[in-house]
């Protein structure tokens, strides 16, 4: 199914490495696989979505011009919400759902 191009087979290799699970010769997790998911998402709707390329050519710049946009403005954060904050919000919850209705 795909070309015979030793040079596509090797720009290849990483995608299919992703679709078999494994990235860089080790297996992803499920949080790996979440993140992937996620970027291609942002790809989809940032990129993608306009679907008005001239040529490939204009298409890869697009994509590698988002990629190092992305990366350079991409930044951990920390999450706020706690284990004690989700108790507390299923506890309340939990009691919204017992008081009889009005």
């Amino acid at each position: 199914m795909f070309p015979c191009d030793p040079a596509f087979a090797a720009q290849a290799r990483p995608i299919l490495d992703l679709y078999a699970g494994v990235w860089q010769g080790e297996p992803l997790t499920a949080e790996d696989c979440v993140q992937i998911e996620i970027y291609f998402s942002v790809v989809q709707r940032k990129v993608l979505t306009p679907g008005d390329f001239a040529d490939l050519t204009t298409l890869e710049e697009a994509l590698l011009g988002f990629q190092h946009r992305y990366e350079t403005a991409a930044h951990p954060f920390e999450w706020t919400f706690t284990r004690q904050d989700l108790t507390a919000l299923l506890a309340r919850l939990a009691l919204a759902g017992q008081r009889p209705a009005a």
